[in-house]
């Protein structure tokens, strides 16, 4: 996947760590992981804030987060937000998540694609379609 700048979205994420996905993403995601790779705090708050997983999966979300760099909330991804929100009807979290990427002209890994495509100027990478 070369020098691109990743941001994972949660969903690629669980998929990463549950295993779940083709053996093609999971060797790719292998390879983001041993390097730089971007996180949303929105992402942040939604892989640490789930209740019913197991303490195995919980250390390793632990992990990713912590090997990550988490984006925080800027004004400039705020206004990035607020503008995809007028243009879109997109729910809030997708839309800082995707204001993000492009404020930071980052590439987002996720199956949402259908909630995000439509953004002008995003780069999104499907990990079931590697």
């Amino acid at each position: 996947m070369g020098r691109a700048k990743y941001l994972i979205d949660t969903n690629a994420a669980i998929d990463y760590i549950g295993e779940i996905l083709p053996d093609k993403a999971l060797n790719e995601l292998d390879s983001i992981f041993d390097g730089k790779f971007y996180f949303s705090i929105i992402n942040k708050i939604e892989l640490l804030g789930f209740k019913n997983i197991s303490a195995d999966e919980e250390q390793n979300f632990y992990k990713l987060i912590n090997a990550s760099t988490i984006f925080n909330l800027t004004d400039d991804i705020v206004t990035k937000t607020i503008e995809v929100r007028k243009q879109h009807k997109i729910k809030l979290p997708d839309a800082i998540i995707a204001a993000t990427a492009l404020t930071n002209n980052l590439i987002i890994i996720t199956r949402n694609t259908k909630d995000i495509e439509k953004i002008k100027g995003i780069k999104i990478l499907n990990p079931y379609y590697l």
